[in-house]
């Protein structure tokens, strides 16, 4: 029989946590967990979230200790599987994000653009250290991150961390079933290409007959994320791309709307996560709460529990399943590098996820979007892990949602000095 498993979820103060308990009950006949440590450096909000984890798992029966700690290495000693959802600079951090670049004529975004950027260097050190820690102290772990922007920290890791992981993200998840629904093709098997957070839907296949031209005829749409002020994409657009986009594309597609949405809207969407996260701290902290309660489907992360408890079944069990998820390209996508972390479709089981190649894949458009956006990962992880501000200058220049020297170069220094006590690769003289 397979051993019991350590399980640690780092950056469990977060309001998410419930998702993720609520996905291992489901599966507590094929998930033997016998430790479950909580960790967040956030003590308020680890006690509040973590005392609702316990009662989740009490009401269930389930025999697992429960352990909460804001210390890292503790949390990491011996386990199987590392969860990461953390938010280097909480959410007042993600406000400057979306509020800074503004000034300059910029969309600000947690992970699109100037503000997804920043993310990125905040978070990447961060993460890199956690996995220093993990070969330290669970070599063998695997590391499941959906600490955002997923796309450009699996880069990161698997590149420079030296350690087993994969990055998900719930938007392909929620965008097969919406299709499915739509459609209905409750069995329908999809080839999705892309890389995090700028992806599409490129085929629709059920029985032998691929519905994706049918898809484009009808203009159909996947369902929007519940964090993204969403208008559609037009039949035509849909037709002229030859693909279904995945709801982030809306914020290159229509670039000046989503700018003009922004700058008019009351409450930036890291605003609005401050009170839902305050009222769902107020509910979490009755004491006779044991369930997940309904105001968490209000923040974008619905079904992530879905996403990330299967695929820590897939692997422990050896299961050989299809899940989208972020890795190395390593031949998947013949016009990407084999060091690109893509977001595709990969058989995963005991020994990870293989990407399954997309053969003769045409679309001229997906490509060279692709490539471009890559480009801006590439820079970016270079100046997380060196700061270097010239990697960062170059990446910005190729974000095509800044583009523009003068006001790159502003933004860059205002948001570089508003984060400054995260950012130790550009102050910190020591850390290069």
């Amino acid at each position: 029989m397979n051993k019991e498993l350590k399980i640690a979820i780092i950056g469990s103060g977060s309001t998410y946590t419930p998702e993720l308990i609520e996905g291992i009950l489901r599966r507590k006949e094929v998930l033997p967990i016998r430790e479950l440590v909580l960790m967040d450096i956030d003590a308020r909000k680890l006690d509040v979230v973590g005392r609702l984890s316990e009662r989740m798992i009490r009401a269930e029966n389930v025999p697992c200790r429960v352990t909460m700690t804001q210390d890292l290495d503790e949390a990491l000693a011996g386990a199987d599987f590392v969860l990461g959802q953390i938010r280097v600079g909480k959410l007042p951090a993600r406000v400057l994000d979306e509020k800074i670049p503004l000034k300059y004529g910029l969309i600000g975004q947690e992970t699109c653009g100037i503000g997804g950027f920043f993310k990125a260097m905040r978070t990447i050190p961060v993460m890199l250290h956690i996995a220093e820690r993990m070969k330290a102290l669970c070599p063998d772990a695997w590391l499941i991150n959906f600490s955002n922007p997923a796309g450009i920290n699996t880069e990161a890791l698997l590149n420079h961390g030296g350690i087993k992981m994969m990055g998900l993200c719930n938007v392909p998840y929620n965008m097969f079933k919406s299709i499915r629904e739509t459609l209905s093709l409750p069995r329908a098997n999809f080839t999705y290409v892309g890389l995090n957070h700028l992806s599409w839907i490129t085929s629709i296949e059920q029985d032998g007959t691929d519905y994706l031209q049918q898809a484009l005829q009808m203009g159909l749409n996947s369902e929007a994320m519940k964090n993204i002020p969403s208008s559609g994409f037009s039949k035509e657009l849909i037709q002229l791309v030859g693909a279904i986009p995945s709801s982030y594309l809306e914020y290159y597609y229509f670039k000046e709307k989503k700018l003009k949405m922004v700058r008019e809207a009351e409450l930036s969407r890291g605003e609005k996560c401050m009170q839902i996260e305050e009222d769902l701290l107020k509910i979490y902290s009755d004491s006779e709460l044991h369930v997940k309660p309904e105001l968490l489907s209000s923040r974008g992360g619905a079904n992530y529990s879905e996403v990330a408890i299967s695929l820590v079944d897939a692997i422990y069990n050896d299961k050989q399943e299809v899940h989208v998820v972020n890795l190395l390209n390593q031949g998947a996508l013949d016009f990407m590098e084999d060091t690109d972390a893509v977001e595709v479709c990969a058989v995963v089981g005991k020994n990870g996820a293989k990407p399954i190649k997309v053969n003769d894949f045409r679309n001229r458009h997906i490509i060279d979007y692709m490539r471009m956006v890559k480009a801006y990962e590439r820079e970016t992880v270079a100046a997380a892990v060196t700061g270097s501000e010239e990697a960062a200058m170059r990446a910005l220049l190729m974000n095509p949602l800044v583009g523009d020297y003068d006001a790159a170069y502003a933004c860059f220094h205002e948001l570089k000095e508003a984060h400054k006590a995260y950012l130790p690769q550009f102050f910190d003289s020591a850390s290069r």
